[in-house]
């Protein structure tokens, strides 16, 4: 295994790792976080001056950067199990072979113009807003927002073939009653099924490449094209996941809580919240009210999402007992753990700043739902901006809570 840590900027520690080797990476992680212990209980105890806050701040972000480094690689392994042995995989070979020839000259393969393909899977057609990738292509894709969008790991995520996507929710109400031997029996109440739907966001990235480029043999056009639109789609998922207002995007799930624009649009309500007393920190037993405020039920499957800068903070904090809350992994495949529970690292999630929701705590398998519509299509377009062919890619993606309760929130003061 090759691993070099380097000076990263502003002075903190980037971590280099080759992901085939996770003990040597867990062994560094254990080391350096037992200098941070070290360095913050200097501090705690009154020896704190610039020199030792510069120590822990940088030891600190050293540990947040290990950690980081396990957790992409624990997303690389589990995208490679998705893919399983072979990373290809190909659905259909002629299919793939015919998209090549249209990605690279534009070519319609005499498959696609018989229609085999359409009727069968509906496909599509440059008239209908272009081809749909191959299987194996659309996978790649899929696989890098896995590791890319964090909600995309956490949360539930099902595929549809329709404009959008209703759940019934069931609000009981059957009425009932005790009456006497020979009473009337009048009609009760009926139970009530209240829906929301999902209407998938078009999500959408146009890259281009100059005609010599797509007409060398040599030139991994795949890699390429994935590598252009994996950044832009995650970027775009990934802050609507957490707080996208629902107008051609998916509806964050910090829109549920009281305040959030969808605070009145669920049937079973808004997703509860603890305040905490200070507007930039929080306190072991704000984090341990979050814990038990969620429903016993949902606690089993429940993780928490926070950015960085939270981590490094909630990183500091100790129980009565002296422990400290925050621990690193201990194995491969097993993320850091606040108060026993999982975290997943979430960027886009606010900074602990003034009435902003820093901190979620919950089942996110049962609070939220995230729709698919479709694979990523492609439309070549060679005629708009040349020398440069235009490759316009959409994928329509939307995304709701479905179970406020299963979800809980920390909000500053």
């Amino acid at each position: 295994m090759t691993m070099q840590i380097i000076p990263g900027r502003r002075g903190l520690v980037a971590v280099r790792a080759d992901a085939s080797n996770a003990t040597q990476l867990l062994q560094e992680l254990q080391k350096t976080f037992a200098e941070f212990k070290a360095s913050n209980e200097e501090r705690l105890k009154g020896k704190a001056d610039v020199v030792v806050d510069e120590k822990v701040d940088r030891i600190n972000a050293a540990v947040g950067d290990l950690q980081k480094a396990i957790d992409d690689m624990n997303m690389k392994i589990a995208a490679a199990q998705m893919r399983g042995s072979d990373p290809k995989r190909p659905g259909d070979p002629e299919y793939v072979a015919e998209f090549e020839a249209y990605f690279r000259q534009g070519d319609i393969g005499a498959k696609v113009r018989a229609n085999k393909i359409q009727a069968a899977a509906n496909k599509g057609t440059p008239g209908q807003g272009g081809y749909l990738a191959p299987i194996e292509w659309d996978r790649t894709i899929t696989d890098r927002l896995v590791q890319i969008s964090p909600m995309r790991q956490i949360a539930r995520v099902q595929a549809i073939t329709t404009a959008g996507y209703t759940k019934l929710f069931n609000m009981h109400g059957a009425g009932s009653g005790w009456v006497g031997e020979t009473a009337a029996r009048p009609e009760t109440t009926s139970p009530t099924l209240a829906p929301i739907t999902i209407v998938p966001g078009t999500i959408y990235a146009n890259p281009a490449a100059t005609e010599e480029i797509l007409e060398d043999s040599e030139v991994d056009i795949e890699a390429w094209l994935t590598s252009e639109v994996e950044l832009k789609f995650s970027q775009e998922e990934g802050l609507a996941f957490v707080a996208g207002n629902g107008t051609n995007k998916p509806n964050g799930f910090l829109t549920y809580v009281t305040g959030g624009v969808n605070a009145a649009t669920h049937p079973f309500g808004v997703i509860p919240q603890k305040v905490a007393a200070s507007a930039t920190a929080v306190t072991a037993d704000e984090l341990l009210d979050v814990v038990y405020g969620l429903k016993q039920e949902y606690r089993a499957g429940a993780r928490w999402t926070m950015n960085s800068l939270s981590q490094a903070n909630i990183r500091k904090l100790k129980d009565a007992a002296g422990a400290y809350l925050w621990q690193p992994s201990i194995q491969e495949g097993q993320p850091a753990t606040l108060l026993g529970f999982p975290i997943t690292e979430m960027q886009d999630m606010p900074n602990m700043t003034t009435g902003a929701f820093p901190i979620a705590f919950g089942n996110f398998q049962e609070g939220y739902l995230i729709v698919d519509r479709r694979g990523v299509t492609v439309l070549r377009d060679p005629y708009t901006n040349k020398p440069y062919v235009m490759f316009y890619m959409t994928k329509r993606v939307g995304g709701a809570v479905v179970n406020p309760e299963a979800l809980y929130v920390l909000k500053q003061a």
